[in-house]
Formats: C-alpha cells, sequence, structure tokens
C-alpha cells in the first residue's frame, strides 16, 4: 500500500513516498524558504538578449530572472516560473497568460504547487500521514481529506533511508556501488563493482543492466537534473552503447522526462533530465539547508542536554541570515524546545559548522 509520510522538523517537512517498506519517492518541503516552481508573476523586461533567446527581467522585491521568448525591453508580461534559482543560475520564467488590466508593476500573480501538493498528484489515491500538528495546519485544504494523523511518521529505518539520499555514494543491486558527483556543468556518476569475483552467477553487463531500476530511482528522489554522465562498472567500451535501451527503459516514467541519448566515444551513458526545482544537494548544502539541519540536530538530542537558561546558535552570516528571513521556522523551534533562540553571527564560521549553547 502507498503512503505519503510527512517528517516536520521547524522549517522543514521531509516527505516520503513509500510502497509497503520500499521508499519510491522523497522531496524536501520549505513553507518558509519557497523555491519560487510554478509561481506566475509579473515581471518587467530590463534587457533582451535574442542570442539566448529570451530576456533579462526584474521580478517583485529586486529579484531577477530570464524571460524565453522576444519582448520589448520596459514591458511587463506575465510569466510563470519554470526552472527554481539554481547551480549558480536564476529563475527561468516563460509567457504566461495575460495581465490583469490593474496591474502596472512588478507583482506576484499566483503561487505555484508545493512540493507537497506535486507528489500528492503523482500519487492521488495514497494517504497522508502525518506526526505533527503544526504541519497539519500548513496544508492546502484540497489535501486535507487524505490526512490522517500518526505518532511518529518516519520510523529510524525510514530516516536512516531518506538520510542516505544525502550521501554521495549508493549501494545498488548485484553489489555494485554508485558514486554521485555534482559539478556545475553536470552530475557525474562512477558505477563501481567493489568485489566482481563474489558475483559469480551473473556477468558484469547484466549486472548493470539490472541495477539501471535502481538507480533511475536514486535519480528520481534526489532530483538530479540537466546534464548527467553515467560510467558503468566493469564493461567493456565496445559492449556499452548496448546498455543505452535498458537505462532508456528504467527511465520511462520519470516525471521529469529524463532520456538516455547516448553513449559518448569514452563509453559514457548520456542522460539529459528537465531541471525544474533544485536537487537535494543544493538544498541540503545551501546555508539554508544547513540551517534547518542545525535546527532538527539541536531537537533530535534536547532530551540529553540541560535547558537552563536562553538557548544561543553562533553560526555563519550565510546561516543566521536564513534563519531570521524564516519567522516560522524560528517560532517553531521556539515552541519546541520551550524558549526563543538568539542567533549569534560569525564571519569565521563556514556555512556547515555552528556550534550551540543551551
Amino acid at each position: 500500500m502507498r503512503e505519503c509520510r510527512l517528517a516536520w522538523s521547524p522549517g522543514e517537512a521531509r516527505i516520503a513516498v513509500c510502497d509497503d517498506e520500499t521508499l519510491i519517492d522523497f522531496a524536501l518541503w520549505r513553507p518558509g524558504m519557497s523555491d519560487s516552481y510554478g509561481d506566475v508573476h509579473a515581471v518587467r523586461v530590463q534587457k533582451a538578449a535574442a542570442a539566448l533567446g529570451g530576456a533579462f527581467v526584474t521580478l517583485a522585491g529586486g529579484g531577477t530572472g530570464f524571460l524565453t521568448g522576444t519582448h520589448q525591453e520596459g514591458a511587463l508580461v506575465a510569466a510563470r516560473v519554470t526552472r527554481s534559482a539554481q547551480n549558480g543560475k536564476g529563475l527561468r520564467l516563460k509567457p504566461h497568460g495575460v495581465l490583469p488590466q490593474a496591474c502596472e508593476a512588478p507583482q506576484v500573480l499566483g503561487r505555484g504547487p508545493t512540493p507537497l501538493e506535486t507528489l500528492a498528484a503523482r500519487y492521488p489515491d495514497a494517504p497522508i500521514l502525518c506526526d505533527a500538528p503544526a504541519l497539519m495546519a500548513l496544508l492546502p485544504v484540497a489535501l486535507r481529506s487524505r490526512l490522517e494523523r500518526v505518532g511518529q511518521a518516519f520510523d529510524s529505518v525510514l530516516d536512516a533511508r531518506c538520510d542516505d539520499l544525502m550521501a554521495a555514494q549508493t549501494p545498488l543491486p548485484h553489489g555494485l556501488c554508485a558514486t554521485i558527483t555534482p559539478t556545475p556543468a553536470l552530475t557525474a556518476i562512477d558505477l563501481d563493482d567493489p568485489n566482481p569475483d563474489q558475483r559469480r552467477q551473473i556477468d558484469g553487463f547484466t549486472a548493470n543492466r539490472q541495477a539501471f531500476s535502481a538507480l533511475a530511482a536514486e535519480i528520481r528522489m534526489r532530483n538530479l537534473s540537466g546534464a548527467i554522465l553515467i560510467d558503468p562498472a566493469g564493461v567493456a567500451l565496445r559492449k556499452r552503447p548496448a546498455l543505452v535501451p535498458f537505462l532508456a527503459e528504467a527511465l520511462t516514467d520519470d516525471p521529469q522526462q529524463a532520456k538516455a541519448l547516448g553513449a559518448t566515444a569514452l563509453g559514457l551513458l548520456e542522460v539529459v533530465r528537465t531541471r525544474g526545482r533544485p536537487a537535494l544537494h543544493e538544498l541540503t548544502n545551501s546555508p539554508g539547508g544547513h540551517a534547518l539541519a542545525a535546527l532538527r540536530t539541536i531537537l533530535r538530542e534536547k532530551e540529553g542536554r540541560g535547558r537552563a537558561g536562553k538557548p544561543q546558535l553562533r553560526a555563519s552570516v550565510g546561516v543566521v541570515r536564513a534563519l531570521e528571513a524564516d519567522r516560522d521556522a524560528m517560532a517553531g523551534f521556539a515552541l519546541d524546545w520551550g524558549a526563543s533562540l538568539t542567533l549569534v553571527m560569525d564571519p569565521d564560521y563556514p556555512d556547515r559548522v555552528w556550534s550551540f549553547t543551551p
């Protein structure tokens, strides 16, 4: 039976779609840190860029983005966000509908679906199991009929499986292991076969072929997008193009239209996957991601801490600013801890490092 499970910590919901005991889909939802995906804006065209097939635009609040199509500089255009800011690049938009008559300046015209709404639509028959009243209040009205209150949405096994999605390495069937390395230009996936001699009843080609389904699931749950290059494990260069149809079949049901394009001269399998929301590694490694991870870690360990005095978090400039901008996350922490959190900005701290005084 499929279920959509929501585990809440201040500022962040981890959404795990499970089929019995198997994790089949995953997303992070941060209500106070919207990725803007699917939002509809009135944008002002600032500079045409015909060579790039569009124009640079400004949004409400001074944000910027790139709008596809031909537009007159200074014009106000209705546009929808088709790609969140990611990989060092800003929002990407495309024209969408007609502006309201009263609209005279950049503004938000409508919000896109949250990650929860996207997964709920993808699995319309799955009940939504939630363990946090604070999160239940944020659910859209249309989803509340599917809501079920549970004592604990994630058990230790599911919690560990979701944590594994943040790791660079992941095990695959038949003893293979995938090492996933994002770069600014592409994502490299190296398939390795640590113990080929222990796999006596299956050859290397078949092992790779049968691991593609699990690899495709990892690509989807981690939301790896753009160009992806896969280096098969232990398969001769001349045989690697024959793996492409099997990889294409494994990617068939991907909601982001992942496609296997072929094999390069070096034997790397090429995949392209449409960009939409930021990849999981970008979310977790951003200042906001480190900030919410710090709050989650502190609350997980709160039973072992003395809670006298006023709690204080010392962190980097980026982490502190991310928390200052997310009032809901700070309020949620104060409710769970029993006191408001004081933030101390330390320019010498990298984003990954923080210290906490209860």
